[in-house]
């Protein structure tokens, strides 16, 4: 159970937890899915902090892996402790992002009290070195132990990013014996002589317990509130009334917020006093007062975003903040110092008793926001939650995120296999439809030419009979003459010619298409030439042709509608006129038909011949008719084809 928790919190993979999607259909997928992001709208959010602060602890790096490392935490007395949470030091990766850095491979947690000093092992974690790890706390659920004292030992260390140097580091240690950090500012016994000299002061084995972490407290619920901060140059005192006696043990500060920008404007020490105590009394005149705590900052990087203290318990009902040094916000002048909190957490067995409950300064109005903010239950990003709840929200969502991440990667490979079998089924679709296609075009070509082949057989038959009809209707003509003065013989006759007559009638009704006969336009040149000797015999004409092959390379529908078009245009001159003289010229080039008839005869007018416009539009063509200055009348008409 111990090893499978640390596994969630850590981060890995979907396999090694056991995570499986088979059976589960695609719609569970999407409402498991739906559901998990939904849940983690609902979960505290891993913000990190920025400015300087305290890190945690590391030890001096080595070149081998197994060197044991171990630091024990002093409980200073015996509580029944259920929970152990490792935050990890956080690294810039300049790829991936932030990353927990040399966080051990493998560890035992060993727990005792003073009676018992050997102790016994409480929780055992080993992981996959090769598996990254996230950003979340590790929470390892213990059984109920009675501890007074905890120690970490590791038997597996793992590198460091910057170096690849063996180390052991951690940023912070919670031990919890219900919803209170009972390892709180305990004492912290590490190996003499393995911690690094750290000139920064961000490192110190005293900062495992200090209650800062790398993270902002964002629960992402709840409205936003600004902390309460002083005037320039004041140093109010802050006053709450708990409404009734309380026993108190724990106090929480939060920080406000040190700007809204990237870089921070301020190092983490605004607003917070260089020495401040806190009181607290029966009675609101403080005639008893009690102190509860007496702070007196020695290093900025001691400072977070929460500073949190237990302390013994102690009833009182009025609570108030003095300051006796103002803070000394760096780069900042004195007479331009404030003293200010997000929030003020004072708790009993675990509750903030102070949320909710009055709170002013002395003097008043001495702030530039109001002081009901230091007990409003809020900060810059909603709700304030108790630290165990916090920890196990940002474990639960790291959790949550590996599930979404491998439950994404199922339904994109389910998806895209979707996608493909779709483009399949398309694609025989498409075959399907061009088969079809194919078919309906093969046989309609099928049918033409059996029309074709039909029509050509009905033209060959009418040409015979009707050459025989007429050739007898001719003898019969010739009896009918002869047969003048005999009625019967020449009732006969007429008879005969009258049935010949009507069967001639039925089967000219039935004549085929002739301009799809054989032999039509096979030359368009030579078709032309011909038409216009015999049209033009009494007028002289010129005729050209430009890309005589491309001409005649033209489908033959084309050649014929060209043909015709040019013969009514002749015939039009002819008739119309009385031209003496014609020019011609046809051109095919990159696919574009040109014609050209000139004369010099009166013209025509109202525009283009009718039946010259239907033949144009039957060919998709342009045609149109221009007057030149020099007299005459010239038709011209262009198209394109292949």
């Amino acid at each position: 159970m111990i090893r499978l928790l640390a596994c969630l919190a850590l981060g890995l993979s979907a396999t090694a937890l056991g995570a499986t999607f088979d059976g589960q259909s695609t719609r569970d997928l999407e409402a498991r899915q739906l559901a998990i992001q939904q849940e983690l709208n609902s979960l505290a959010r891993a913000s990190l902090r920025g400015g300087v602060g305290s890190i945690g602890y590391r030890t001096k790096p080595v070149d081998d892996a197994t060197l044991g490392y171990w630091i024990e935490i002093n409980l200073e007395r015996t509580y029944p402790i259920d929970e152990v949470v490792l935050v990890p030091v956080l690294w810039r990766d300049m790829e991936e992002g932030f990353r927990a850095d040399a966080f051990p491979v493998a560890f035992q947690i060993i727990a005792g009290t003073d009676e018992d000093r050997e102790g016994h092992v409480i929780a055992e974690y080993i992981r996959d070195e090769n598996v990254g790890l996230g950003i979340s706390p590790l929470i390892l659920t213990v059984p109920e132990t009675q501890a007074s004292w905890i120690r970490l030992e590791v038997t597996q260390l793992s590198k460091r990013q910057h170096d690849d140097a063996y180390v052991f580091q951690l940023a912070e240690v919670f031990v919890f014996s219900g919803n209170k950090n009972v390892a709180l500012r305990c004492p912290v016994e590490t190996p003499s002589r393995r911690a690094p000299f750290e000139p920064s002061g961000a490192w110190d084995a005293s900062f495992l317990v200090d209650g800062a972490t790398p993270y902002l407290m964002n629960s992402a619920r709840g409205d936003s509130s600004h902390g309460y901060i002083g005037g320039f140059g004041k140093d109010p005192t802050l006053l709450i009334d708990l409404g009734e006696i309380y026993s108190l043990s724990e106090i929480h500060l939060h920080a406000v917020e040190q700007s809204d920008t990237v870089p921070q404007a301020f190092a983490g020490d605004l607003g917070i006093p260089k020495h401040f105590r806190i009181e607290v009394s029966l009675t609101p005149e403080f005639t008893d007062p009690v102190v509860l705590l007496d702070y007196q900052m020695e290093n900025v990087a001691g400072l977070g975003p929460i500073m949190m203290w237990n302390i013994p318990e102690t009833c009182g009902r009025y609570v108030r903040v003095v300051t006796i040094e103002k803070s000394e916000t760096v780069g900042v002048p004195n007479r331009l110092s404030r003293t200010g909190f997000a929030e003020i957490e004072l708790l009993s067995n675990g509750v903030n008793v102070a949320e909710g409950k009055p709170a002013w300064t002395v003097p008043e109005k001495s702030g530039v926001r109001p002081p009901q903010t230091l007990t409003d239950g809020m900060n810059l990003f909603g709700e304030i939650l108790p630290m165990r709840r916090w920890m196990h929200e940002l474990a639960q969502r790291h959790q949550l995120n590996l599930e979404l991440q491998d439950l994404m990667t199922e339904l994109n490979f389910r998806h895209q296999r979707q996608e493909r079998m779709v483009r399949w089924m398309a694609r025989g679709l498409v075959a399907l439809v061009f088969v079809v296609i194919f078919v309906v075009l093969y046989n309609r070509m099928l049918r033409i030419r059996h029309e074709a082949r039909v029509r050509e057989r009905i033209a060959a038959n009418l040409h015979d009979e009707l050459g025989a009809n007429l050739h007898a209707i001719g003898l019969w003509s010739d009896i009918a003459q002869q047969s003048v003065d005999s009625p019967d013989s020449l009732q006969e006759s007429l008879q005969r010619i009258r049935g010949l007559t009507e069967r001639t009638g039925a089967s000219a009704r039935f004549c085929s298409n002739m301009l799809e006969a054989k032999g039509v336009c096979e030359d368009l040149v030579d078709d032309m030439k011909r038409e216009a000797s015999r049209l033009l015999a009494d007028i002289q004409y010129e005729i050209h042709f430009d890309g005589e092959v491309a001409i005649n390379a033209l489908k033959r529908r084309v050649r014929i509608d060209i043909y015709l078009f040019f013969k009514e245009a002749l015939t039009n001159i002819i008739r119309h006129g009385e031209a003496s003289s014609a020019q011609i010229s046809l051109s095919v080039k990159n696919h574009k038909v040109e014609l050209v008839i000139t004369d010099d005869g009166c013209g025509v007018t109202g525009g283009l011949p009718k039946s010259l416009q239907r033949r144009a539009k039957l060919m998709r063509a342009k045609a149109g008719v221009e007057h030149p200055e020099q007299g005459g009348t010239r038709v011209w008409l262009k198209l394109k084809a292949r």
